[in-house]
């Protein structure tokens, strides 16, 4: 009986994890999206957020803008922080887990998360808006 349970308990495990991974991508892929309406939507010259709270609420213009409902858990630690990917001048290109955990997916990814391929770890998955510059 004992087996059958830790059986039981390693499935449910692995399940949980793998439901936590598809989060991840859904979550990242949000944030992604977000950081790139901000971009895109910049008046005058083009930028990115200096911070999380102005995807939520982007105080540029005479009507606020709302890019993402609300911030978001990472599933993958359970934590409201996330590690970002800055680039000119600090301000946020991306988002990153901040888990060392190895991930179980390790291929079939969308063509845009293609690096994700062979990760070792959750902090590699790394939701950067890349610009058409």
């Amino acid at each position: 009986m004992g087996i059958t349970l830790a059986g039981t308990g390693m499935v449910f495990s692995t399940q949980k994890k793998r439901e936590n991974e598809r989060e991840l991508l859904f979550i990242g892929d949000q944030y992604r999206r977000a950081i790139g309406q901000y971009y895109e939507r910049s008046p005058g010259g083009k930028q990115f957020p200096k911070s999380i709270d102005e995807l939520l609420l982007d105080r540029r213009y005479s009507t606020m803008q709302h890019y993402l409902r609300r911030p978001y858990t990472d599933p993958m630690t359970g934590k409201a922080e996330w590690g970002l990917i800055t680039g000119p001048e600090g301000r946020i290109m991306g988002v990153y887990s901040l888990s060392d955990d190895q991930p179980l997916k390790q291929s079939d990814f969308k063509s845009e998360y293609a690096p994700f391929e062979g990760a070792r770890q959750y902090s590699d998955w790394q939701f950067v808006y890349v610009t058409n510059r």
